[in-house]
């Protein structure tokens, strides 16, 4: 059997998708079908029929499978082929709320490249799911575990840029603020001098008056008299 060719990790908002523990899962996924789709309307008979855990878990890897050649078609389709694929999962979810079609639905919504992609909402219905293991199969549960790593992960590097940039921009604000106060202080610093510098001009004016008015009120010096020969 040909091995995979191991795919390429994309980023997507912050966050490396997938990681290499999530890429080998896929794969080992992979080897076990070769098609697939999560839109059927109905589980195929062997998934109803009352077969081994052994069988009721290949049945689950080959649908996974299929849901993974899925989202890789969701994530580099057209936007026709795209939004077809978003609502075939949703209706499904809607028609089976919880378990398989709840996860598949999830993983479409964490899925990049699209324009439904809502990882608040996928993070909510995988937490939802593991809070209700028993509704998933093993593999089910890893592949929602793995997701909702990724998903807290980028969520809250997300969380994080925006208080960074919540608070540049509070300091950016606060600077502004600092440099009209500076440039109002200055300007009145510049209004007073000049105040200043008018009332110590009268001052000297008032005092150069009294000087003269003094010069003005003081008798005249008496002249020693000249003696006759």
């Amino acid at each position: 059997m040909r091995s995979p060719k191991p795919m390429q990790p994309e980023r997507s908002h912050g966050a490396l998708r997938p990681t290499p523990a999530g890429l080998a899962a896929l794969a080992a996924l992979a080897l076990l079908a070769g098609c697939g789709t999560f839109g059927s309307k109905e589980e195929p008979a062997v998934a109803r029929a009352g077969l081994p855990a052994a069988d009721r878990d290949t049945q689950v890897a080959v649908l996974l499978a299929g849901t993974l050649q899925t989202l890789q078609r969701l994530s580099t389709g057209t936007p026709a082929e795209q939004a077809e694929i978003v609502a075939t999962a949703r209706q499904a979810w809607e028609r089976a709320p919880g378990g398989s079609a709840q996860l598949r639905y999830a993983l479409v919504l964490a899925t990049p490249g699209h324009g439904a992609r809502d990882p608040e909402r996928s993070r909510q219905l995988l937490r939802t799911l593991a809070a209700q293991p028993e509704s998933l199969a093993p593999v089910e549960r890893a592949l929602g575990h793995t997701e909702l790593a990724q998903l807290d992960r980028e969520l809250g590097l997300q969380g994080d840029n925006q208080r960074l940039q919540a608070e540049l921009a509070r300091l950016e604000q606060d600077q502004s603020g600092a440099g009209r106060r500076l440039a109002a202080e200055t300007e009145e610093n510049t209004r007073l001098r000049k105040l200043l510098e008018d009332a110590q001009a009268k001052l000297a004016a008032i005092a150069a008056l009294e000087r003269n008015l003094s010069e003005r009120k003081s008798p005249p010096t008496d002249k020693p008299e000249v003696r006759k020969k």
